[in-house]
């Protein structure tokens, strides 16, 4: 999938919690509708649609919140989501290599003539890991293994997260992978692009105190000459990536435009550079808003803008696009208890005409206006509702900008007040009651969600028939 992930390290965070985020994007031929449920299961034999895999599954599964495909048949695609101990997993950023690598190892492709099955990816990572991981760290180990054991048949990059941590896991040719754990006091971009940049193998292949990766990736890259540092700094991007024409216009420019968001003093790069970092110290800690901001970005205030006037506009891939089909914010407080530590904020459609709201994790259920998403189109789920608001803005922009903006403030303000009041009664709640408030909070919120968005849906529509070619100045006389 087209996408782009955002990742905060706690003490870049507001209010010194882990953040992870991922625009999950359709391809330019499409969209795919999305729904927020809750998953438990029971199968001990996994069984992949797409490369016709069967994965033996361990014990006890946990049940885990995700954002699977709305329509049947392509798989799960659980794509993001809290498991029942608050670790969390976005999967996957889909990411670039180079041909030495690929021909070094090749990806494990589905041989339908003599029935050999492919390997693991996006449509089945979430769903074989998150049930079965206690700590972001775990869930790294136990995806390398997968990946070493099954192989992989497309490049990926996986986040995962719990109270503590952020692991960014990157997949290199068809078995091979590493990962770094993003520091505290940093966030990290990545735009459909092998990302890493600098890497400590000798930490990775000892201590593995903020670095992992296959055993044999020091023999690997000697073997087959990867290394193009002629010193002793080891730079992952440079090794494994790609700097073709079409990151240029596809992928940096998205790193760009992040960076400069929250790095306006001091980011000096253009938005074809290949060495736009992979994490950074921002200028000011990070709120949620700035997430939802940041996902949503489309050149504002530069000649890029395809709402601009420039004769540049359009030329670079933003990160708020069309085909945005679902954001998740995933929010693991370190001030309040477990129990309603996890907050999953969800958004649908066009990250710029979409708004972002909360939900509390660790539950059974998850509200029907996020749940119910159908194969056609109707203003009785969220993911249709903005799609419709989307399509609707975006066709008389100027005039639907405020009715947008007052909306996603709006939910978005709303929600964390909500949040605000159940965290008070929480605090002295049970077990049970615990999780009997976060569903009458979750219901809360999506009335409200829904009363907004259908206000908003009308106030769009209204300034589109306004807009119409056939309309006339002159009333009745």
């Amino acid at each position: 999938m087209s996408c782009t992930t955002l990742l905060v390290g706690k003490n870049a965070s507001y209010d010194g919690s882990t953040m992870i985020a991922r625009n999950d994007d359709s391809g330019a031929d499409g969209f795919t509708p999305k729904k927020f449920v809750v998953i438990s299961k029971e199968e001990k034999i996994y069984k992949s649609v797409l490369s016709h895999l069967e994965i033996e599954l361990p014990d006890n599964p946990m049940s885990f919140t995700a954002m699977p495909n709305a329509v049947e048949g392509k798989g799960i695609w659980a794509a993001s989501g809290i498991n029942e101990e608050n670790v969390a997993m976005t999967a996957t950023e889909t990411i670039t290599s180079n041909p030495r690598v690929l021909g070094a190892d090749p990806l494990v492709e589905y041989d339908e003539m003599n029935h050999m099955p492919g390997g693991i990816g996006e449509e089945d990572i979430v769903y074989i890991v998150l049930p079965y991981i206690h700590s972001a760290r775990e869930g790294v180990i136990r995806l390398g293994s997968l990946l070493e054991k099954y192989g992989t048949y497309e490049m990926n990059g996986i986040a995962f997260q719990d109270q503590n941590e952020i692991w960014w896991l990157e997949t290199i040719g068809g078995h091979h992978w590493i990962a770094k754990r993003v520091p505290d006091d940093e966030y990290v971009v990545m735009p459909n692009q092998f990302g890493i940049d600098s890497f400590d193998l000798h930490d990775a292949l000892t201590t593995q105190i903020n670095h992992m990766c296959s055993q044999d990736m020091k023999e690997f890259i000697n073997q087959y000459h990867l290394n193009l540092a002629f010193d002793d700094k080891f730079n992952a991007r440079d090794t494994f990536g790609s700097h073709d024409d079409s990151d240029h216009v596809y992928n940096t420019p998205r790193a760009y435009d992040i960076e400069r968001y929250f790095n306006p003093r001091s980011f000096q790069h253009l938005p074809s550079d290949d060495d736009i970092p992979w994490s950074q110290v921002p200028e000011k800690k990070i709120t949620v808003e700035d997430v939802k901001y940041a996902l949503s970005l489309h050149y504002q205030g530069t000649e890029y803008d395809p709402y601009g006037h420039s004769i540049k506009k359009g030329i670079y891939r933003p990160i708020g696009i069309n085909r945005n089909d679902f954001l998740s914010v995933i929010q693991l407080r370190n001030d309040v208890p477990q129990a309603y530590q996890a907050i999953e904020w969800v958004a649908y459609a066009s990250n710029v005409f979409n708004a972002l709201v909360p939900f509390y994790g660790r539950i059974e259920e998850t509200p029907e206006y996020l749940n119910n998403t159908t194969a056609t189109v109707s203003t009785d789920n969220f993911y249709w509702s903005s799609r419709l608001i989307a399509a609707m803005a975006d066709a008389c922009y100027k005039k639907s900008a405020i009715h947008i903006e007052r909306y996603q403030k709006s939910v978005m303000a709303k929600g964390h007040y909500i949040i605000n009041k159940y965290d008070n009664l929480l605090k002295e709640a049970n077990d049970e009651k615990c999780l009997l408030l976060k569903h009458q909070a979750n219901q809360e919120i999506a009335e409200m969600l829904k009363k907004e968005t259908d206000k908003t849906l009308a106030l769009v529509l209204n300034e589109l028939s306004l807009s119409m070619k056939n309309k006339f100045e002159r009333s009745d006389a």
